[in-house]
C-alpha cells in the first residue's frame, strides 16, 4: 500500500499534522510565476520526495493547459494524495474528477465565498443558498474520490454562526477535511486561534473531520495564525515552498515544518516531512518561477544560518546551540566542501547532485547537464552548490521551447561614449542580426533584441543577484515582462551579467509566446 493510501485511515490522528502543498496552485497565482506542466511535474516529484502528504496541482476548470498540468501530476505521482480545486460549480468538479482519474490517492477541493461582502456582492446568493450550493458540491465531489476537502473562503470576515451552520452541513454531506481560509490575511494569531477552537467545540459532527488552515500573508501573519490554528486543534496546514502566492503570499512551508520540529515542546503533533529536502524545494522553486529567495529568509535563505558577529561565531565554534535552534543539515544546506572545478569527472559532478536531492532522470539530461557544468567551470575556478541549482534549474533541463536563443552578443561600453549592442539571435531555427544604442550596455543589449522581436511588452522588473561570492561569481538577471495582462518571468545566469540579462530577457520572452492564459480563484 503506498503512503497515499495511508492518508484516509491517518486523517484524523490528532498526532500527525498533514502538510497540504498548494505551490502549484495558490503559488502559481503569484503574478509572474505561471509554471508549464513539465514544471509542475518537477516540483510535484520533489515534494513527493519531501513527503508532503496533499499537493494541490491546479484549478481544472481554469483551463486546458491547468487541466492537463493537474492530469499530468496525478499521473507522476504515487506516495503524496493528488488535490484538485473546483468552485462549487458542477462543471468545475467534473473537470476536477476528470483531471485527477489516474491519481493514485485523489482529492477534490471544492469551496464557495461565505463572508456577507463576499456573499452580497461577489455571489449575490442568500445565505440559505450558498449552504445548498455548498452541499451540492461535496455531494458531486463524491461521485469522484471520498477524499472531499471543503472551504468556506473568507471565512475570516464570516460570521461565526454561519461557519458553524454550512460546515456541519457539508460534514454530513461527506466533506472530511474543513478548511478555514483567511483570503485576505485579515486575522490575528489569537483571534484566529480562537475561531478554530471555537468551530470545534459548537460543531456537533466536528469529529468526523479534519480542520485545516489557509492563511495569506498580507499582514506578514500567515505562519503565525497557521500556527496559532494548529495549537488550537486544527490538524492540516496549506501552504507554499517560499511562501509564494496571491499578492504577500502564503504560509511558508518550511517555517511551519521547522516550527512544529524545532518546538516539538508546545506541539501536539508532528509532520512526516523529509525536513533535509527543504532546501532543494526551495531552490527548484525559486529558479523555475525566478522568485528569489531573500538573503536572510527563515530556513532557507542563504544567511539564514550564517554568523557574522565575533560573539555570534564565537558562541556557535564553543557550542552550535548557543545560536543555532536547528541544525543547517537537518534542511538541506551542507557543509561539504568538495571542491567541483574543471577538473573534475562525471561521477563527481552526479555524486554531488545525488547529494544535494537533484535528480535528472534520463542519461542524456545527465550528459547536457554535465556539458553546461564544464563550459561553467572553465569561466570560474571553483563551482559551489548554489551554481548547480541554477545550472540545473536553467530552461535547457524541461523549461520552455526556445523560440528565441542568443547565438552572440558584442557590447560596447566605453567612458563619454553611447553604449552599444549587437546581438545574433536564432529565432524558430533562422539567424538574425541588430544593433542598437541605449544608456548602458544592459538597455543597449534589451533594445538590440527587440529590434528583432518586436514583443511590444513592458519591462516591469530587472533584478540581479550574485550566486556566490567573488568576482567571478555567476551573477543571476530576473527579468519580469507584461503584455496584454499576462505577466511572466526570465531568468539567466553567467559570469558575464550582460550575457546573463540577454539570456533571461529572451527566457521572459519564449515563456510569454508560450504560457497559457488563466483564470485563478482565490481561497
Amino acid at each position: 500500500m503506498t503512503d497515499a493510501n495511508h492518508l484516509n485511515t491517518r486523517h484524523l490522528n490528532a498526532g500527525h499534522l498533514i502538510i497540504f502543498d498548494t505551490t502549484l496552485r495558490d503559488g502559481e497565482q503569484s503574478p509572474g510565476a505561471s509554471m508549464t506542466r513539465e514544471e509542475k511535474v518537477r516540483i510535484a516529484r520533489q515534494l513527493e520526495k519531501m513527503r508532503v502528504d496533499v499537493i494541490e496541482a491546479g484549478f481544472p476548470a481554469a483551463s486546458d493547459g491547468d487541466f492537463e498540468a493537474v492530469r499530468a501530476v496525478a499521473n507522476a505521482i504515487r506516495h503524496s494524495s493528488v488535490c484538485a480545486l473546483a468552485r462549487a460549480l458542477e462543471r468545475d468538479i467534473n473537470r476536477a474528477g476528470e483531471a485527477l482519474q489516474n491519481a493514485a490517492a485523489p482529492r477534490i477541493h471544492t469551496f464557495i465565498a461565505t463572508s456577507p461582502i463576499h456573499m452580497e456582492k461577489k455571489l449575490r446568493m442568500q445565505p440559505d443558498q450558498v449552504i445548498e450550493q455548498a452541499v451540492k458540491a461535496v455531494n458531486w465531489a463524491r461521485q469522484y474520490t471520498d477524499d472531499v476537502e471543503f472551504s468556506p473562503e473568507d471565512a475570516g470576515r464570516s460570521d461565526p454562526d454561519f461557519l458553524c451552520r454550512i460546515l456541519e452541513a457539508v460534514i454530513d454531506a461527506g466533506a472530511r477535511t474543513l478548511n478555514i481560509p483567511d483570503t485576505v490575511g485579515y486575522a490575528l494569531p489569537d483571534q484566529f486561534g480562537a475561531l478554530i477552537r471555537s468551530l470545534r467545540e459548537r460543531i456537533p459532527n466536528a469529529d468526523k473531520a479534519v480542520f485545516s488552515v489557509h492563511c495569506h500573508n498580507d499582514l506578514g501573519l500567515a505562519v503565525a495564525n497557521s500556527i496559532a490554528a494548529v495549537l488550537n486543534g486544527a490538524r492540516q496546514v496549506e501552504c507554499t515552498i517560499n511562501g509564494l502566492g496571491e499578492r504577500a503570499g502564503n504560509a511558508a512551508l518550511e517555517e511551519v515544518v521547522m516550527a512544529v520540529r524545532t518546538r516539538a515542546d508546545v506541539f501536539g503533533c508532528s509532520t512526516r516531512i523529509d525536513t533535509t529536502q527543504i532546501v532543494s524545494a526551495s531552490r527548484l522553486v525559486a529558479g523555475i518561477t525566478g522568485f528569489a529567495v531573500q538573503p536572510n529568509k527563515a530556513i532557507v535563505g542563504i544567511n539564514a544560518f550564517a554568523h557574522e558577529s565575533g560573539i555570534h561565531q564565537d558562541g556557535v565554534l564553543k557550542h552550535r546551540e548557543t545560536y543555532e535552534i536547528m541544525r543547517a543539515e537537518d534542511v538541506g544546506w551542507t557543509a561539504n566542501r568538495m571542491v567541483l572545478g574543471k577538473h573534475s569527472g562525471r561521477n563527481a559532478f552526479r555524486t554531488r547532485l545525488s547529494e544535494l536531492g537533484i535528480e535528472l532522470g534520463s542519461e542524456e539530461a545527465v550528459n547536457a547537464a554535465f556539458a553546461r557544468f564544464k563550459t561553467l567551470a572553465d569561466k570560474k575556478h571553483e563551482i559551489f552548490d548554489e551554481d548547480l541549482h541554477t545550472l540545473i534549474n536553467d530552461e535547457s533541463f524541461g523549461g520552455v521551447p526556445e523560440a528565441y536563443k542568443l547565438t552572440s552578443l558584442k557590447v560596447c561600453s566605453e567612458t563619454g561614449e553611447i553604449p552599444r549592442a549587437c546581438v545574433v539571435l536564432n529565432i524558430q531555427g533562422k539567424e538574425h542580426s541588430a544593433c542598437a544604442e541605449g544608456s548602458g550596455p544592459v538597455d543597449a543589449t534589451f533594445k538590440a533584441i527587440e529590434t528583432l522581436a518586436h514583443s511590444d511588452t513592458e519591462l516591469l522588473l530587472y533584478s540581479v543577484n550574485s550566486i556566490t561570492t567573488g568576482t567571478d561569481a555567476q551573477g543571476e538577471v530576473t527579468v519580469r515582462l507584461a503584455k496584454a495582462g499576462r505577466i511572466v518571468n526570465g531568468q539567466g545566469a553567467d559570469t558575464d551579467i550582460v550575457v546573463a540579462s540577454a539570456e533571461a530577457y529572451l527566457d521572459a520572452l519564449n515563456a510569454l509566446f508560450q504560457s497559457l492564459e488563466r483564470a485563478h480563484p482565490q481561497i
